[in-house]
């Protein structure tokens, strides 16, 4: 009987952790970045939110536009590059207090939700809580996180709401290094091999 070789079994998969860019990242696009992992598998790759990267030249009301949405008297929602596939694609990361039929459990309170219903509800006051609204996400093919992983372009540490929805954009990196118990000033921008 032949075993299942999935090199990223329960224990190796990443899903539902926080992807950190080394401080050696080569690409631009990930320069600093905190990604919240919605998927990892060996059949599949893997599929993660960019968290703390503003997109600066949308607002919501832009998008409420395009989608026939009342956003008149919305609450202000940030826009977040989620990545570079897909750019045109949205996703909410956001507090485990909304729930609907799409809506997918990622972490201890945190869910996924990827349909224009939420964006309704977030317009009128009564979304979740706490969200992320990304536009895009980030894509790795089988084996290509694990071989970035590999070449030292990013640590990882488990999810965490509070780094996710309550820290801001521009401290979630040093929190998510602190998080693994890293001085940021300690991460040196030559990666090295012992």
């Amino acid at each position: 009987m032949e075993q299942d070789t999935d090199e990223t079994g329960d224990g190796d998969s990443l899903q539902a952790q926080l992807l950190i860019a080394m401080p050696s990242m080569q690409d631009e696009r990930f320069q600093r970045s905190v990604i919240f992992m919605c998927s990892h598998t060996a059949d599949a790759g893997a599929m993660g939110l960019m968290i703390n990267k503003q997109l600066p030249n949308l607002q919501f009301a832009d998008l409420a536009r395009q989608l026939d949405i009342e956003a008149e008297n919305s609450p202000p929602i940030t826009m977040h590059f989620g990545g570079p596939v897909e750019t045109g694609r949205g996703f909410v990361l956001h507090s485990d207090d909304y729930h609907r039929d799409a809506t997918v459990p990622m972490a201890e309170g945190v869910s996924m939700t990827a349909t224009v219903d939420i964006l309704r509800a977030m317009a009128s006051g009564a979304g979740p809580g706490d969200a992320i609204l990304a536009l895009g996400y980030a894509g790795w093919a089988p084996g290509q996180l694990e071989q970035e992983i590999q070449r030292n372009d990013w640590l990882h540490c488990a999810a965490d709401s509070d780094i996710i929805f309550e820290v801001a954009l521009d401290s979630k990196w040093e929190a998510a290094v602190r998080r693994i118990g890293i001085d940021p000033a300690m991460l040196s921008m030559q990666a090295g091999r012992a």
